[in-house]
């Protein structure tokens, strides 16, 4: 009898493993981490205080309704706690949605340079990634309702998109919506929504008050600083809350992360601060780096994508390893289908500032 290796459902071999943002750089240098859309200014001090709080009872487990954390989410919002779901980050959330409605041979549509999770999720269940082209990188509505067919189950929305900083406004967003078969689920992505300061920007919370095949994710990594307790939430219909839950760990998130993440929303100021600081930083540093000739994609979130020549030498590639001898960190995202671009996100004063003089270096401007 011949002995055979146990083989993996279909698609897990496709899938090529998500890479992080590095966090470091040659010589042990201590970096300049700009690669990972963290906040600058760290989390909320009753966020950590909260944290540290839980070190006396890790002995329990945790609540696994998130219960606290769900109330706190729905008081902020305006929303119904009962259609709240928590999870590991948005990931486990993407992961938990495609599981409960993708399978062999089914269909997800997204944008070509969407979030990588959607894709990696989709291959995961055994179902067909559908990248969409994007028109001056952002999502292509109609492009989008046309890739949809008869076996499409999902179609993902990352509004703002990362990498690219862009944005489509709300009328877009319901088009999309409004075209779409009852039975294809809308997945908005709003990772980024508290940085957006557009007047035609919604981060999808209406859309799923009046639909039920609509989801809004949001995180805690990004402008409330707890990216390493992994915090994610999800708006959704009863129904669609009911299948989530029904799929999803029973303590799939950790009492000091809830506590943390109770705290970092009652701390209204703190993420006032941090608006402030991207809403001054940003635009300096899109600014800084269009003297130096590169181009930059108009940003709506705490980052800006950099686009630099394809001459040998002063292409992305050359440009990262400049930076990080440096000890600067910025993101490649030629998985993304960027290959001449880095990603920058908008650090504390001085670490824009050091970026911007390391690129005029490069650019040969000094």
């Amino acid at each position: 009898m011949s002995l055979k290796a146990p083989v993996p459902q279909p698609g897990i071999l496709d899938i090529d493993p998500y890479v992080p943002g590095e966090s470091t750089t040659p010589g042990g240098v201590k970096p300049i981490k700009l690669s990972s859309n963290e906040t600058p200014l760290g989390p909320s001090p009753a966020a950590i205080a909260a944290f540290k709080a839980e070190a006396d009872h890790l002995d329990r487990y945790p609540d696994g309704g998130a219960t606290a954390l769900r109330k706190a989410i729905a008081e902020r919002h305006g929303l119904n706690p009962d259609r709240i779901v928590c999870g590991a980050g948005s990931d486990e959330l993407i992961s938990l949605v495609t599981h409960a409605y993708v399978g062999t041979g089914d269909e997800v549509v997204y944008a070509e340079h969407g979030f990588l999770m959607y894709k990696l999720a989709t291959l995961a269940c055994g179902g067909t990634p559908v990248p969409v082209k994007e028109q001056a990188l952002r999502a292509d509505v109609d492009a989008m309702i046309k890739a949809v067919t008869p076996r499409t189950k999902i179609v993902f929305l990352a509004n703002p998109n990362n990498p690219t900083g862009t944005y489509i406004p709300h009328e877009e967003v319901r088009r999309l919506h409004a075209a779409l078969p009852s039975n294809v689920l809308l997945v908005i992505d709003a990772a980024y929504a508290e940085y957006v300061r557009r007047n035609d920007y919604e981060s999808g919370i209406e859309l799923v008050s009046s639909s039920e095949n609509v989801i809004m994710m949001r995180t805690f990594s990004k402008i409330y600083g707890l990216a390493a307790l992994r915090i994610g939430w999800a708006y959704c219909p009863a129904g669609i809350a009911d299948i989530i839950n029904r799929v999803r760990g029973p303590f799939n998130v950790n009492s000091a992360a809830i506590a943390a993440g109770v705290a970092a929303m009652a701390d209204r100021n703190h993420v006032e601060v941090a608006i402030a600081h991207n809403e001054r930083w940003l635009p300096w540093v899109d600014a800084e780096l269009k003297k130096l000739g590169l181009d930059v994609t108009p940003s709506v979130g705490n980052f800006v994508l950099i686009h630099f020549p394809t001459d040998k030498g002063k292409d992305a590639v050359s440009a990262d390893a400049f930076l990080k001898q440096r000890g600067i960190i910025l993101r490649r995202v030629a998985a993304y289908g960027l290959p001449q671009c880095l990603r920058m996100t908008i650090g504390t004063e001085s670490d824009n500032r050091a970026v911007v003089a390391a690129l005029t270096e490069f650019m040969g401007r000094k």
